[in-house]
């Protein structure tokens, strides 16, 4: 049985020079061939025997292996006046060696600009480098687009940031693209909220740009992107008064955030001797939809420990349930809540009372944790206060240190001691923007 004939190998003499009606074909036929040797190929490059055309590198680039793309990258970086399209066209493989290579090239930032790194080839390596996916390269990135240089070299680390989106700290990640969303150049700008769009959890990085002065086109851009990211029904867990009866900051935080998000936002209070119906909270098919259960509680007592485990369940019923922590274990509360004892000012003489934080009692090595760790954050004493009356009036006549009630919405403690500790955390400004703000962003 006779072989198939090899088909000779197409050499770099051979390519017609561009212009000449035979090129494509031949270059197709090139392209057909089944093992290629690139050793010519490369050398013919290297001696500048052939040019970096783009019909010849499109075809050349999809034969070589990893040690050829960054050899002929090597070379190209040596010319004195390098194509800038050439690297995209070549670098195909994510490869340690050229990533490692790409991270050389950038590592010393904007500061290596001019001779030693010139913008145009800095433009063209800035995107290759995200490309490659390696972790490392974020610091370097990010140097290019903090720094005050050309417009288009930042534009070129954000699309480096852009393709290796997946790879980078997620909590800096948010950082840097939030200030940019608000940066001068709005094409920069634009980019950095779609970036900020593809992130999980999207929505809690895009509502704060919202409160910014943005570009009116930017504002539009922003409001697309939250439109596309709807926001699901809010179940706010709350300890309620007697009777299940709702204190007015809380239904008109309820309201508000309704508002804002434009989905369902109930109230369940742990008081009340039944949960709201279904159908008052979610919309369509029950057992389809999610349902994000978020407690407004301040203390990891019984309700958090018993009664929020059950809630879930009950509600599992009827959605997916994403559970939050209990709101006194957000470190965005607490350094709040720092804040505003720090406001309170020392009451006595000498100027040295430690504020205090007047909290309901509670039991159990966990409750002694969470009380230690609030201490030391918000720089307070907490006090526990029970809530007879023969207790708040024995405290009322012996409070002497600013004193702040570790209550969210009025109850007996704040109605009766009104005079020493002021209004519930929920109707003091810093505190009820934080928690407004917090809520609004949550998926």
């Amino acid at each position: 049985m006779a072989l198939a004939p090899v088909a000779p190998q197409l050499m770099p003499a051979d390519l017609p020079p561009s212009g000449c009606a035979d090129r494509w074909p031949w270059l197709q036929q090139l392209r057909s061939q089944p093992e290629l040797d690139a050793e010519p190929w490369l050398a013919a490059l290297e001696a500048g025997v052939l040019g970096t055309d783009q019909d010849l590198l499109a075809i050349l680039a999809e034969r070589l292996d990893p040690p050829a793309q960054l050899r002929l990258l090597r070379w190209w970086r040596l010319q004195a006046k390098p194509d800038p399209a050439v690297p995209a066209q070549v670098l195909r493989h994510l490869d340690g060696a050229s990533a490692a290579w790409l991270l050389e090239q950038g590592a010393a930032g904007p500061a290596a600009l001019a001779a030693e790194l010139p913008p145009a080839v800095a433009a063209a390596l800035l995107p290759l480098l995200g490309h490659q996916r390696q972790r490392q390269a974020w610091p370097v990135l990010q140097a290019w687009l903090q720094a005050p240089i050309a417009a288009h070299l930042r534009r070129a680390a954000l699309e480096g940031v852009a393709r290796g989106l997946s790879v980078w700290p997620r909590a800096q990640l948010r950082v840097v693209l939030s200030a940019l969303a608000a940066d001068l150049d709005t094409q920069l700008a634009a980019t950095a909220v779609d970036l900020l769009a593809r992130l999980p959890g999207a929505r809690r990085a895009l509502v704060p740009l919202g409160l910014r002065q943005l570009d009116p086109q930017l504002a539009e851009r922003l409001g697309r992107r939250l439109a596309a990211i709807p926001a699901r029904p809010l179940l706010l867990v709350v300890h309620g008064r007697m009777g299940g009866e709702l204190p007015a900051e809380l239904v008109a935080l309820a309201a508000e955030l309704e508002r804002r998000r434009g989905a369902p936002v109930r109230l369940q209070a742990l008081s009340a001797l039944a949960p709201p119906a279904p159908q008052e909270l979610l919309l369509g098919d029950l057992g389809d939809q999610q349902l994000t259960l978020v407690p407004l509680l301040l203390l990891p007592g019984g309700h958090v420990r018993h009664d929020l485990p059950a809630i879930a369940r009950h509600w599992a019923g009827f959605a997916r349930v994403q559970r939050i922590p209990f709101l006194g274990a957000w470190p965005r509360w607490q350094a709040a809540l720092a804040v505003e004892l720090a406001g309170l000012g020392p009451r006595d003489s000498q100027g040295s009372a430690v504020p205090l934080l007047l909290h309901h009692p509670l039991e159990g090595p966990l409750a002694g944790r969470y009380l230690a760790t609030l201490e030391r954050r918000t720089g307070c004493r907490c006090l526990a206060t029970p809530y007879s009356a023969e207790h708040l009036a024995e405290l009322q006549l012996t409070l002497s240190a600013p004193a702040l009630p570790l209550v969210l919405a009025a109850n007996r403690l704040t109605d009766q001691l009104a005079d020493q500790v002021g209004p519930p955390l929920l109707q003091r400004p810093l505190l009820h923007q934080l928690l407004l703000s917090e809520l609004e962003a949550l998926p």
